[in-house]
């Protein structure tokens, strides 16, 4: 579902380069669940960004479900990602004069695809069933990060990333939103790929890679 081969990313600035992803390679089966940990400033994020074909790698190759995206420009990125992937952030982006409901909706929308019972069936499965009506400043940080996992599964991805998802959340919601990714990932059979620095939420994936200085330093399996 996912390979990555040599992927290294450089930035210059000022006449200096940094590279902030070194020479990584891996594979993930369909239906896998993976943890990304590492310190803060290891490489995490900009990895993940560079499987989910939200940045160019300066080297290497990523192909996602049989797309090579390195070698895409930006549009069709943009649709592989439309059709293929869901993502959750830290910080929930909920849309706030959306409805719960609504904010579900919007990627099927996209797609024109009236997602209502779709949408509803997912907030019912996270939990929030009966709050679909409510906007995201009426919900708490648990809720509104319930509700983006559900909007993350609403078009069915192939493959979903999550950053930090947990990170603003205390430890006992964080851990009840990672354990409702593990429940879709196998209802669905939907790719995970987690970004944590929590080694109590990484230990629910079913293998960990942990970076270092841009670089894989163990490639573990539960």
């Amino acid at each position: 579902m996912l390979r990555c081969e040599s992927l290294t990313k450089t930035y210059s600035s000022g006449g200096r380069d940094l590279t902030v992803v070194k020479n990584i390679s891996f594979s993930l089966e369909p239906g896998g669940f993976l943890a990304i940990v590492g310190p803060s400033g290891s490489g995490k994020t900009t990895l993940l960004g560079l499987l989910a074909g939200l940045d160019r790698p300066t080297s290497g190759t990523v192909t996602l479900d049989g797309d090579a995206l390195d070698q895409l420009g930006e549009d069709a990125r943009a649709r592989i990602r439309g059709e293929k992937v869901g993502f959750v952030f830290q910080s929930f982006q909920l849309i706030p004069t959306l409805t719960a409901l609504e904010n579900v909706q919007v990627p099927l929308e996209l797609r024109g695809i009236d997602g209502r019972r779709r949408a509803e069936e997912l907030l019912e499965r996270v939990g929030l069933g009966g709050r679909g009506h409510h906007y995201p400043a009426q919900l708490s940080g648990g809720e509104q990060q319930r509700v983006a996992l559900a909007r993350a599964f609403s078009n069915q991805p192939k493959v979903l990333f999550a950053d930090e998802p947990t990170g603003n959340l205390d430890a006992r919601t964080g851990a009840t939103v990672v354990e409702l990714m593990g429940e879709l990932n196998r209802d669905s059979g939907t790719t995970i790929v987690l970004v944590t620095h929590d080694p109590d939420l990484a230990s629910r994936a079913r293998r960990t890679i942990r970076l270092a200085d841009g670089a894989v330093v163990s490639d573990t399996a539960a």
